[in-house]
């Protein structure tokens, strides 16, 4: 064990981040009142450049307007590479009122990046005497985005969530693919005969959940482009889940209790682990540092595994 101890992520639900277009305001209400633990109003990819200004109103208005809740409200702005995100923070911030908890970072790839905009949110921060401080989430969707992970996930206390973009991260990799996360039709191995399909996105996944649980960031998983994939979502979901990460984007309302469902520890799981906790509370007081488990041995190493599951259902239970 280091002597530096890993700091803890942020304490909040974040089973699932429902998206919608900034450009279509008549559903944010319907946002609102859905299950999702975050709502992301999007100025990003789903909203036309001849929308931009309008589709920005539409959000500001909406911050203050729309009672969202306990929920994280969160704003993807557009890249850094466009003309836009700078106005996109300075609006939100002067105008949108301090409902807003968080921006969501497209493309990062770097962590000068992140100090880009870190410097401009202070500075708009400092001048409208903004007491509330803003957090930012960021998503990985480029080969450089991934080679400096780590760096990214450090690179500012405003940091609180990262996510895996698939589709631009494809593009970028150069990956012969179309799809948006799952398994793909190509990536596969033979065993006797068999096709065997793997998952192309685990190794970056899992470099984002080690960068993320290193510097105390939340860990996301990012879209399912097939929305009436209910199978490969959930699929890709438990996945996800069991590689580490505490939540998936919905692209579309059903998949919202999919996404729930996964990243909730079922009653048996919190059950288990709350026995295992018990046995090895047993197994101090007879003063051994491990003890067997319906078969199997549990260790130190066991407590913590089992209070993760026990810590997240009583965060849930608290929503």
């Amino acid at each position: 064990m280091s002597f530096r101890i890993q700091p803890a992520a942020p304490a909040r639900p974040n089973r699932c981040q429902l998206f919608g277009p900034g450009s279509r305001p008549a559903i944010f209400e319907k946002m609102a009142a859905s299950a999702a633990d975050v709502i992301n109003l999007d100025l990003e990819d789903s909203v036309a450049p001849s929308d931009k200004d309008s589709a920005r109103a539409n959000i500001i208005e909406a911050i203050s307007s729309i009672d969202w809740g306990k929920k994280t409200l969160s704003v993807r702005i557009n890249g850094l590479d466009t003309p836009y995100w700078y106005r996109d923070v300075i609006d939100l911030l002067e105008q949108g009122g301090e409902r807003l908890d968080q921006i969501m970072i497209p493309k990062v790839g770097c962590a000068a990046d992140i100090y880009a905009v870190d410097a401009l949110v202070t500075a708009v921060e400092t001048a409208k005497g903004r007491s509330k401080k803003l957090g930012f989430e960021v998503i990985i969707e480029s080969a450089a985005g991934i080679s400096h992970v780590e760096e990214i996930a450090a690179a500012s206390p405003r940091m609180v969530a990262m996510s895996l973009g698939a589709a631009d991260f494809a593009a970028s990799m150069g990956m012969q693919t179309t799809g948006i996360g799952g398994t793909q039709e190509n990536y596969y191995m033979l065993h006797e005969g068999q096709k065997h399909w793997s998952d192309p996105w685990h190794w970056a996944q899992t470099a984002i959940v080690a960068a993320c649980r290193t510097h105390g960031v939340l860990p996301v998983d990012g879209p399912y482009g097939d929305f009436s994939d209910a199978d490969g979502f959930r699929a890709q979901a438990l996945r996800s889940a069991t590689l580490g990460m505490v939540g998936k984007w919905a692209i579309h309302p059903k998949q919202v209790a999919l996404a729930n469902e996964v990243f909730t520890p079922s009653e048996a799981a919190v059950a288990e682990a709350r026995e295992i906790l018990a046995a090895m509370e047993t197994a101090k007081a007879n003063g051994e540092g491990a003890t067997v488990y319906k078969g199997r041995l549990v260790d130190i190493a066991s407590i913590k595994q089992a209070e993760v599951i026990v810590r997240q259902s009583e965060m849930i239970a608290g929503i």
